[in-house]
């Protein structure tokens, strides 16, 4: 798909602001297919200095500094992006997910991973006793670890409700656990402590979803703004590919959970790919 995005931000403050650092994940990747005919940023007042470059997982990120006094903020990003193709997957041919949680056990002198780095607890993601109880009924022994990914993800869909206000961007993925709701954020991030919690590689994905469906289909679920989803490692004939899960709309996919996605960038958590802070 080709579609174009149109993301404006906006703050108004109570009281003046003198001197402001932002950062901003907002220009989508290119990679795995997905292509960027076209980005820009404008941003009102006029930065005192603007850089951006590549962080450590290739998102973009943009620094940007005020240094005059300003009441407001707005940030517009325009995107034009064309989407890639899915690629084909039988979940049920893909390794056992106790075979792939051995692989990663530390061995000394053995080659690092880059996938590694997703297996570990990250400022929003914590790897309680219950999320590996959740995950329990979805790993049972010797299953396909996708097959099994998959069913987890449709779980979460299930026993979760998307209600709009009902976290804030503290939240922890516990309490959104507990109370058994949340949104796309909160949907994502007990998704990747459940797969964590069961040893798999698991990372946070941010960017967009075409909520707006053709005539005659339902309308998906997920902030206009922007949205998050959660994405499995698996290996596969000696190599492996990431396979992304959206609990929020029970839809998966490689590279993303469908052609109406447009992804921003990809992190442990919410923390390291906020689109502003």
């Amino acid at each position: 798909m080709r579609l174009e995005v149109i993301h404006d931000t906006l703050y108004d403050y109570a009281t003046p602001v003198d001197t402001a650092l932002h950062v901003a994940h907002l220009e989508p990747r290119v990679d795995e297919g997905q292509a960027l005919e076209s980005y820009s940023l404008v941003i009102t007042p006029t930065p005192a200095s603007l850089e951006t470059r590549a962080d450590f997982y290739g998102n973009r990120k943009t620094f940007f500094s005020l240094s005059g006094r300003h009441t407001s903020l707005k940030v517009s990003a325009r995107s034009l992006v064309r989407t890639p193709s899915l690629q084909s997957f039988n979940p049920s041919l893909t390794s056992c997910w106790e075979d792939v949680c051995a692989s990663f056990k530390f061995q000394k002198a053995s080659a690092w991973h880059a996938a590694s780095d997703f297996l570990f607890p990250s400022p929003y993601i914590v790897l309680g006793e219950e999320f590996k109880a959740y995950a329990a009924s979805s790993f049972t022994a010797r299953r396909p670890l996708l097959e099994a990914a998959i069913d987890l993800m449709q779980r979460v869909h299930q026993d979760m409700r998307y209600v709009s206000q009902s976290t804030d961007l503290q939240t922890k993925a516990s309490d959104a656990l507990k109370q058994r709701q949340g949104v796309c954020q909160d949907f994502a991030h007990i998704l990747i402590s459940c797969l964590r919690a069961m040893g798999i590689p698991s990372r946070y994905v941010s960017g967009y979803l075409l909520t707006e469906p053709p005539p005659g289909q339902p309308r998906l679920i997920g902030a206009d703004a922007s949205h998050a989803w959660a994405s499995v490692y698996v290996p596969q004939n000696g190599s492996g590919h990431w396979v992304d899960l959206d609990p929020t709309n029970n839809r998966w996919g490689s590279p993303a959970p469908g052609e109406d996605y447009v992804v921003i960038a990809r992190g442990r958590d919410f923390g390291d790919v906020s689109p502003l802070r």
